[in-house]
């Protein structure tokens, strides 16, 4: 079995003194957080489901994915 890389991440050096740009860029990322759905919202119906393949169960996955941001996108943008 061979590894893999899938995706990547930038450590920032930890440092001793501060940098305004690293502040700004994780108060975004705290804003960003924030804007997600709560665990009120549920995005994949709950349920016993059986598939034949990965494909199938990663295909349902990505259908109520997407299905659910179309819900927040449009209660959003109906949000006075």
């Amino acid at each position: 079995m061979t590894k893999r890389r899938v995706g990547h991440r930038k450590a920032h050096p930890i440092t001793f003194s501060a940098s305004s740009a690293l502040f700004m860029e994780g108060a975004r990322f705290n804003d960003e957080i924030h804007r997600l759905p709560t665990g009120q919202t549920s995005c994949i119906p709950k349920d016993l489901f059986f598939f034949k393949t990965h494909a199938e169960a990663n295909q349902h996955q990505e259908y109520w994915l997407a299905e659910c941001m179309a819900r927040i996108a449009l209660a959003r943008k109906n949000k006075p």
